[in-house]
């Protein structure tokens, strides 16, 4: 029997607080015998508390996540970064080597301002609009395309 290596994933957003936390949770969850699975963002900033909520609904825990910044995978190899923001598409570092780059733009439920169950609702919705997404990757359904190409540019 031949044990197969796990493919890596890297799902970018900008705040690496909600779509991209979802969607490593829920690659993990779904896919974690194929993908290793990591998520980050261009500007970090804190996973959001309703992300965990509707997360847990579902049962996976991203209550240990952090947001983590993109430059801490520097020099790290992935076989795909997937972008879930048309902002992070657009500032995606380059990644040299095998990377295959998709790119599906996701509404950003963090942006809503609501009551707690307007906010509830619109995070499910993402999280189960990522969740069919994912189910059909890596074979990519027709609306996930490859990210736009970005010249290569100094580095910070």
């Amino acid at each position: 029997m031949t044990i197969m290596e796990k493919e890596t994933v890297l799902i970018l957003c900008t705040g690496n607080s909600a779509r991209s936390q979802m969607a490593e949770g829920l690659l993990r969850r779904d896919a974690g015998e194929r993908f290793e699975v990591e998520s980050a963002g261009t500007k970090p900033g804190y996973v959001r508390p309703e992300a965990i909520v509707v997360m847990n609904e579902i049962g996976i825990d991203i209550s240990r996540h952090r947001s983590k910044h993109v430059d801490e995978f520097t020099g790290q190899n992935f076989d795909y970064v997937l972008t879930v923001c048309d902002n992070a598409n657009e500032s995606c570092p380059v990644f040299v080597g095998k990377t295959q780059r998709l790119h599906k733009n996701f509404e950003d439920p963090a942006a809503l301002q609501g009551t707690e169950q307007e906010r509830l609702a619109v995070f499910r919705r993402v999280r189960d609009e990522l969740r069919a997404y994912l189910k059909a990757f890596p074979s990519g359904p027709k609306s996930v395309r490859p990210a736009t190409p970005r010249a290569v540019t100094e580095a910070r």
